[in-house]
């Protein structure tokens, strides 16, 4: 089977309260991607701003911005000019009172693809995202870009595994999960590594299940009481860890080669076997 390599760029920064600063930083990383040869380039959850959610405070509503808006035409200028895919997530604002914690797919022309709005919305502790975001009502969605089918999913939605197989169902070669996630205060260094394991267990699992490439890329740094710890990574569709950043901020390089997506799916024909007239349970919110 003839290969299918592409580049992907993924991000990895920390953020402060300065979005101008923030943006321009995000902008300096796409170039350095694209000038290591990176083809697609994925964005951390919210990559303009701090993760706010640890707070309950409605000055936030502020950094929302449209869709299209200036930040889409920044980054689509770009996209164009360096001839990259970008996927880039940010806190939209939809109208008065409807926020959502969204991300745009931008194709390598400068074609603004669409949008995708995160569904699972947490509250937790640190992470108050219910006083933010209105979950998202559009369906999964796969975007056929310059140089792949890319599904996007954002940080919650990584832990539900019919989200990613909805996504990988409709076409997905590659699934993309924008996040932040890290320690709280509380929480030890060895609790810290468990919460690790599990977050790149849960994914490198969306791999294998749906023999499909995933990219996760979290954020980096001490904000407020969270402490990010990184490990942005490139799993291929076994669940192979291909590539993994540590916990600075990093522009993490790494080809995959997607026609090696219909040879895994042959040997582990996991779609084939699917019991399709079995499932209607999982409809439930829970079976008592």
């Amino acid at each position: 089977m003839q290969e299918k390599k592409v580049t992907l760029g993924l991000v990895q920064q920390s953020c402060s309260e300065n979005i101008d600063q923030n943006i321009s930083k995000t902008i300096a990383a796409i170039r350095q991607a694209s000038n290591n040869g990176a083809e697609v380039i994925l964005l951390q959850e919210m990559f303009n701003t701090t993760y706010f959610c640890q707070t309950v405070d409605d000055q936030y509503f502020d950094w929302a911005q449209a869709i299209p808006g200036s930040i889409t035409d920044e980054l689509t200028n770009l996209a164009k000019e360096l001839g990259v895919v970008i996927v880039a997530p940010f806190f939209e604002r939809r109208a008065a009172g409807v926020y959502h914690n969204s991300l745009v797919v931008i194709d390598a022309d400068g074609t603004l693809m669409g949008k995708y709005r995160k569904k699972h919305i947490p509250d937790d502790p640190s992470f108050h995202e219910k006083y933010y975001f209105t979950p998202g009502e559009d369906s999964y969605q796969v975007f056929d870009t310059q140089f792949g089918k890319i599904g996007p999913l954002i940080c919650w939605d990584q832990w539900y595994p019919e989200a990613a197989r909805i996504t990988a169902l409709q076409g997905a070669e590659l699934l993309v999960y924008p996040t932040a996630i890290g320690t709280l205060p509380d929480e030890d260094e060895h609790q810290g590594q468990e919460f690790l394991d599990a977050w790149q267990t849960i994914q490198r699992s969306h791999a294998i299940a749906n023999g499909c490439f995933v990219a996760s890329i979290n954020r980096v740094g001490q904000e407020g009481g969270i402490s990010f710890w990184g490990h942005s990574f490139v799993a291929g569709p076994f669940g192979q860890m291909q590539a993994e950043a540590g916990t600075d901020e990093q522009v993490l390089i790494q080809e995959i080669d997607l026609s090696k997506i219909e040879k895994q799916r042959q040997v582990w024909p996991f779609f084939r076997d699917r019991r399709i007239d079995t499932y209607e349970p999982i409809l439930e919110r829970f079976i008592d």
